[in-house]
């Protein structure tokens, strides 16, 4: 453990650092620690912090920079809990007052206010609701062999996809078979709608038509989109702002894993712990190279029966984290009360 003189010493090298992106020298701390101290001294802390590893000395200049490890152990044990101001708080809760119609519109949105706040990508997760129920289905025909296909789930949710069927399809034993789904499905979790769709639905479909596949694929998509997790993501230009050295190759990385909901599933998935702000720095977060210099918060926030959802900052290992990781808590206590209004109101009532 560092002394408590070392700890006011990295505590303010991280600060000075993350503000002016420039290496902190010993006189110019001296200036600004909240105690009496030398120059002298302050330099013989910073090579005792260097050398465990803490701090690393910049080629072109004399000051120190924050390692990974001194982030680390800042965000540890030396994290300013007063980061951030009622004026903040004022901010969040406005934002989130708007009219909002759908669950979708609020998880987007939030997912862009939250990037807004802190400058950085953020990510948002709407609420994961185990037991989600199929509420109905049901097919709207267009014309020319186009139709659209709508799933309703219990928790207000819709999906919407647009077909086309192939030539000669039997329109009444088409429309059979929708009844036939809705007997049998409407009030199921979709779990367990997916299981039979790979077991005994296509035999009973085989009852009305004499090829279930071109039906199965048409309700095995639509309920592929209401099952799947949601991400949204706000600030995908920030990435530019903030990567140091703008590897093209890097970039190209980080932008298909923002591409990909089954990448960034499992990323954020793998980073979230329990009901606290979580934060990964550099290879913590991934065995992924383009990751190495950015750092990763997450976080829960719990809307009661109505499931649990995560958002998430990414942005560079220098970064704000006390301020950072106080809006991500308090935008997700906001968060979670804004969203059970909205369920109570629209779900309950």
């Amino acid at each position: 453990m560092l002394t408590q003189r070392q700890n006011k010493i990295l505590q303010a090298i991280v600060r000075q650092y993350t503000s002016t992106g420039q290496p902190v020298g010993s006189k110019h701390l001296a200036e600004k620690l909240p105690f009496k101290v030398s120059p002298a001294t302050v330099r013989n802390e910073m090579s005792v912090l260097e050398d465990s590893g803490f701090v690393a000395k910049e080629h072109s200049s004399s000051g120190r920079v924050p390692s990974k490890k001194g982030y680390r152990y800042y965000v540890d044990h030396l994290l300013d809990s007063e980061a951030i101001t009622n004026n903040d708080l004022v901010v969040i809760q406005n934002s989130l007052g708007t009219s909002f119609q759908k669950i979708d519109e609020i998880i987007s949105h939030s997912a862009d206010i939250l990037s807004d706040l802190t400058s950085y990508t953020a990510f948002t997760l709407k609420p994961e609701q185990a037991d989600v129920r199929l509420s109905g289905f049901r097919v709207v025909t267009l014309g020319n062999r186009k139709v659209i296909a709508i799933l309703v789930t219990d928790s207000g949710d819709v999906e919407s996809q647009a077909f086309t069927l192939p030539r000669n399809y039997d329109t009444d034993a088409f429309q059979a078979v929708i009844r036939m789904i809705n007997d049998q499905l409407v009030g199921q979790p979709l779990a367990d709608v997916m299981k039979r769709l790979n077991d005994d639905i296509p035999l009973r479909v085989m009852n009305y038509m004499q090829s279930a596949d071109g039906f199965l694929d048409l309700f095995d998509s639509v309920v592929s989109r209401a099952a799947r997790e949601q991400f949204f993501v706000g600030g995908r230009l920030n990435l530019l702002d903030f990567s140091e050295k703008h590897d093209a190759v890097d970039l190209q990385t980080l932008y298909s894993l923002l591409d990909h909901n089954d990448q960034l599933s499992h990323l954020l998935d793998s980073n979230v712990s329990d009901d606290k702000v979580n934060v990964k720095i550099g290879s913590e977060i991934s065995k992924e190279k383009a990751l190495d210099n950015y750092s990763l918060i997450t976080a829960t926030y719990d809307v009661d029966q109505y499931g649990k959802g995560i958002i998430a900052v990414l942005g560079p290992t220098r970064m704000p984290y006390s301020r950072t990781i106080g809006l991500v808590n308090a935008f997700r206590q906001e968060l979670a009360k804004r969203l059970l209004d909205f369920y109570r109101h629209y779900y309950d009532s």
